[in-house]
């Protein structure tokens, strides 16, 4: 399935891979008509491939903080979070290369209490500082277990962000919420309450793995 967030650019994709293939049958040189017809097929898959849409197995714990992006764990960090927060905090950040699924989710059930768009630079999103300068999105959530903040950030190469969320919004853990395109990051913030349950390196799953689990003492 392809993702509603995308499915604009998909189609602008698919024509232009489309277009290079039919032209290349006008072409008679052997050495330029099969290496266009490649790059068409080969960047429709790409494309394909990008704007994927997969079902995900949400956890049955409801205590938990699921990841809100596909990818690679970079940063997990001690850090006094004053935009939606006010306290210490933890933070996990997410890497996301081209050839993730790029699909955000929701983590966590709550309302929608603190949403932010700030216009900003493109650092690589892995760059420590790129969650404090880069283009992103910042979204608050308060749940029964208190409030957490997560991230977009674009990235080098990604320079659009979406989601569909307003304040005020009931949300679920899970939910499809918007995307970043082509590469980028997101970052989630919880209080020191939360326990951490992934480390550097780990690959992680939009709406599937656990980042965070809340135990009550």
């Amino acid at each position: 399935m392809i993702t509603k967030y995308g499915l604009n650019t998909f189609i602008i994709s698919a024509l232009f891979s489309i277009g290079l293939v039919v032209i290349a049958f006008f072409i008679e040189s052997g050495w330029i008509k099969y290496p266009l017809i490649l790059i068409g097929i080969g960047f429709l898959i790409f494309s394909m491939n990008f704007f994927r849409d997969p079902e995900r197995t949400l956890p049955k714990e409801k205590n938990v903080i699921v990841s809100p992006a596909d990818g690679k764990v970079v940063i997990i960090k001690d850090v006094f979070e004053k935009r939606f927060l006010d306290c210490e905090a933890t933070q996990v950040s997410i890497f996301m290369s081209p050839l993730n699924v790029h699909v955000n989710r929701i983590p966590i059930d709550g309302t929608v209490d603190f949403l932010n768009y700030i216009k900003g630079d493109y650092l690589v999103a892995f760059h420590e500082k790129a969650d404090l300068r880069n283009e992103r999105s910042e979204i608050g959530i308060t749940s029964k277990f208190g409030r957490m903040l997560f991230t977009q950030v674009a990235g080098f190469i990604a320079r659009r962000i979406v989601f569909d969320l307003k304040l005020g919004d009931s949300v679920s853990i899970g939910d499809r919420f918007g995307m970043i395109k082509f590469g980028s990051r997101s970052d989630v913030i919880v209080p020191k309450d939360w326990k951490l349950k992934v480390k550097l390196g780990d690959v992680v799953t939009a709406g599937q793995t656990v980042l965070f689990e809340y135990i009550d003492e």
